[in-house]
């Protein structure tokens, strides 16, 4: 079974297991995540003073992120693409999202310029050939968000960090020079960018006891405060999230 092959199993199982509890907390861990990812795009696009009238979503999941910008009233007419079939059934339902498609994880079911946005946010570090996917993004989308976990330090090389990643079909261990040399082999340039080491509800989110949770707690106190002071030295000991605003090179 190759890799793509592997991240659509792996997935279908994700987005519809067994269990509803475990159905629940995982559509609650990922409407958490949306919301920070929401406001890494807002704030990116503020920045550029770009605003668009339609946004494409491309591994868009359960469609988190795009219920998170039509609540914040962003991105104009909002569409997604999935590799997941469980997952595309999902966000289908969601009243917020106006269309949702099946794609084959290379080619986007799109003409050139459809629309003016276009977003991979924890998309590229699954991905074989990260730059094909980001041009084709590009060849759709006027503008493109790019977030992925930057997960070459310290932290990351654990064994246990290195079988988490394996397991959820993390096929890229990505710096910030790496995401640069993507977007500048996609034909893009980067035009805004932003580091999180994330809020502490994420942290916790998993935490079921009083030690844990402040474990959590003290963990991202940690990393948060490290990350203001020395972000080049928080980089190379702990993952942090980094997006950025792609533009065309020309």
């Amino acid at each position: 079974m190759d890799a793509q092959a592997r991240l659509v199993r792996f997935y279908d199982d994700a987005y519809a297991p067994r269990d509803p509890a475990d159905a629940t907390r995982y559509a609650r861990w990922r409407a958490l995540g949306a919301i920070g990812k929401a406001e890494h795009v807002l704030a990116l696009c503020e920045r550029t003073g770009l605003s668009p009238t339609s946004t494409l979503e491309i591994g868009c999941g359960d469609g988190a992120l795009l219920c998170e910008l039509r609540r914040r009233g962003f991105g104009g007419r909002l569409e997604g693409v999935e590799i997941t079939r469980a997952a595309v059934e999902i966000a289908r339902g969601r009243a917020e999202i106006d269309r949702v498609e099946l794609y084959d994880g290379v080619h986007l079911p799109a003409t050139d310029g459809e629309y003016g946005l276009g977003i991979l946010s924890h998309v590229l570090e699954h991905v074989p050939d990260p730059p094909a996917l980001l041009a084709e993004a590009a060849r759709a989308c006027g503008a493109v968000v790019v977030e992925v976990p930057l997960e070459a330090n310290l932290s990351a090389r654990r064994a246990s960090k290195r079988e988490h990643a394996d397991e959820v079909g993390h096929l890229q261990r990505l710096d910030r020079a790496a995401v640069r040399e993507i977007v500048a082999r996609a034909g893009l340039r980067v035009v805004g960018e932003l580091e999180d080491p994330l809020p502490s509800s994420v942290h916790v989110f998993f935490a079921t006891t009083v030690l844990a949770r402040g474990l959590g707690r003290a963990k991202w106190a940690l990393r948060a405060g490290l990350h203001r002071l020395a972000p080049g030295l928080t980089r190379r000991l702990f993952t942090v999230h980094y997006a950025c605003l792609c533009l065309p090179a020309g």
